[in-house]
């Protein structure tokens, strides 16, 4: 059956791995059974709630290849809240509670010494109406309670097998302020009925409150609908991510340069039965069913594993995936250049000086003005020069090139290679150099190596 499935942040920061791990199980659940994803903006706390933060989740979310087919906000549905809360009211279920915040923690305190659990009383249960209207008197406003059932809320969950919470256990939650603003629980409840939600998909974190909301289900009259606890995606300390971790925030690791799919495979395989490894297309990735497979036990978050899986996916990279990036950003639009590079980079930008030696000899003094080969390297590169094959060229060139050298020098191994690499790149390291010496071709290699073998500076 089609799912309609619901991902709710709230716009008081930006979204991070963590809770991209919540969407994508949602985005999985639409897209596997051809249902629809909403995207719920929380936003009812006008304080700390912000329209940047609104735009840049948006902008993170469509980024990664989610797109919702409905966007909401609770700021915009008071008057859905403000019909629950008097249904509720009418069937007695949401009660008026006059204690501070002081009073209640003395409460809890006596309860905790006497080696009762700290759950509400229900004292303002007994209050009547004089003794309602003398505490407004002194100036005090109501916050509301719901009254919780007795005994427990079970049900089948998609992540954790089957779960129970004994309502008896808890304090009767307040929904609404002593402003009479609402509470995310009632919201939440309201949102799911009236937008059709069959399955929620939300962290463990939330496992108690679910029995909380299921008896709110109920008390409005609707069915609940299926839920599925995944575990917590956390840092190498084992403490859970937050909004205050800008690090991992999925705009920090945007301007980073990661790859939306390397973000993707990660916060959804980790802590799963997959292997986590790179997955390049989110179809691919949704088939796995990772929500299926997660334990019971928290999803350790590595740093190394993102620039891991980021520089796995851009080494397995195809030419025609990248093409319209290569032309738009350096106009570069050849496949063998591409394919030559792409085994050394971790991140998209690394390109950008591999694209410079390429179109240009590279530098043959050092930034401390110390030249880049020796007298030695000058001498194996001037062989090399000497001993460069006509075209055309195969794959087989550089090892009868770099043999003619070694016969003709005595150099092997190192002081072999490295003068070459260095005459051709500029660097130590890089990419292979029979596949470089290819891209280059005949003209620019003998041009590099002539260049390189004469002396820099009047150095012997």
């Amino acid at each position: 059956m089609p799912e309609t499935v619901r991902f709710a942040p709230s716009p008081t920061g930006e979204i991070h791995i963590g809770n991209v791990r919540t969407a994508l199980y949602n985005w999985f659940l639409a897209m596997e059974s051809g249902g629809r994803f909403l995207l719920r903006f929380d936003d009812t706390d006008v304080e700390r709630s912000r329209e940047a933060f609104v735009t840049a989740i948006t902008e993170d979310l469509a980024w990664l290849g989610i797109r919702p087919h409905q966007v909401e906000r609770q700021s915009a549905r008071l008057a859905a809240y403000d019909a629950a809360a008097d249904a509720l009211r009418a069937k007695g279920l949401l009660y008026p509670c006059y204690e501070t915040p002081d009073e209640l923690e003395r409460k809890r305190a006596r309860q905790r010494a006497r080696g009762l659990p700290p759950v509400y009383d229900r004292a303002a249960l007994a209050l009547d109406a004089d003794a309602r209207a003398a505490l407004e008197a002194e100036g005090r406003r109501p916050h509301w309670r719901f009254k919780l059932p007795a005994g427990a809320r079970s049900w089948e969950d998609r992540c954790r097998g089957p779960q129970t919470v004994n309502l008896e256990t808890i304090s009767d939650p307040v929904l609404v302020r002593e402003d009479g603003t609402y509470l995310y629980t009632i919201c939440s409840v309201v949102d799911d009925i009236d937008h059709g939600v069959t399955t929620i998909v939300r962290g463990e974190d939330h496992i108690t409150n679910t029995g909380v909301q299921i008896a709110i289900f109920e008390g409005l009259g609707a069915t609940p609908p299926a839920f599925g606890h995944h575990n917590l995606l956390t840092r190498s300390d084992g403490e859970p991510l937050s909004k205050r971790d800008n690090p991992l925030s999925v705009t920090r690791l945007r301007a980073e340069g990661y790859e939306p799919m390397a973000i993707a495979s990660l916060a959804a395989l980790v802590g799963t039965s997959h292997a986590v490894e790179p997955i390049a297309e989110m179809g691919r990735l949704a088939a796995m069913a990772p929500l299926a497979s997660v334990s019971r036990g928290p999803a350790m978050f590595d740093p190394a594993d993102l620039v891991r899986l980021n520089a796995a996916l851009l080494h397995g990279a195809p030419f025609e995936a990248m093409a319209p990036w290569l032309a738009a950003e350096y106009g570069a639009d050849d496949p063998v250049f591409w394919e030559t590079v792409r085994g050394n980079l971790t991140f998209r930008h690394d390109v950008a000086p591999w694209v410079e030696i390429w179109r240009k000899p590279p530098a043959l003094v050092g930034a401390d003005g110390v030249p880049l080969l020796d007298a030695g390297e000058r001498a194996v590169v001037a062989a090399a020069a000497d001993a460069l094959p006509a075209e055309p060229w195969g794959e087989e060139t550089f090892k009868a090139w770099t043999g003619a050298v070694r016969a003709a020098t005595g150099a092997k191994g190192k002081a072999l290679f490295m003068p070459l690499r260095k005459a051709l790149t500029g660097r130590e390291a890089g990419p292979e150099m029979a596949a470089f010496m290819l891209l280059l071709g005949r003209e620019a290699v003998l041009h590099r190596l002539q260049a390189a073998a004469r002396p820099v500076g009047g150095a012997a």
